[in-house]
């Protein structure tokens, strides 16, 4: 399933995700520090969004509170609770 994610306070500008049964399948940010994060999403794929999100949350950037990073963990959060329903 596609899930796309509009971060708030960083530099990416998108971040979509595909996901199958709980683990990330793929990950593809758009904006951003190119590197970093091609590396870190090539890091999450075939991990547990659970996994995810406890390995990336509250990571910042700066002086930011908020990072590309922990955005991707706010992302996931986000989709946890909109399957929930």
């Amino acid at each position: 399933m596609e899930y796309r994610y509009i971060p708030k306070g960083v530099c990416s500008q998108e971040l979509i995700f595909n996901i199958e049964d709980g683990v990330v399948k793929d990950l593809k940010v758009i904006g951003g520090c190119s590197g970093n994060l091609q590396g870190i999403s090539k890091l999450v794929v075939g991990l547990k969004v659970d996994e995810v999100i406890e390995k990336l949350r509250g990571i910042k950037c700066g002086f930011k509170p908020t990072s590309c990073p922990d955005q991707i963990s706010r992302a996931l959060e986000e989709y946890k609770n909109k399957m929930a329903v």
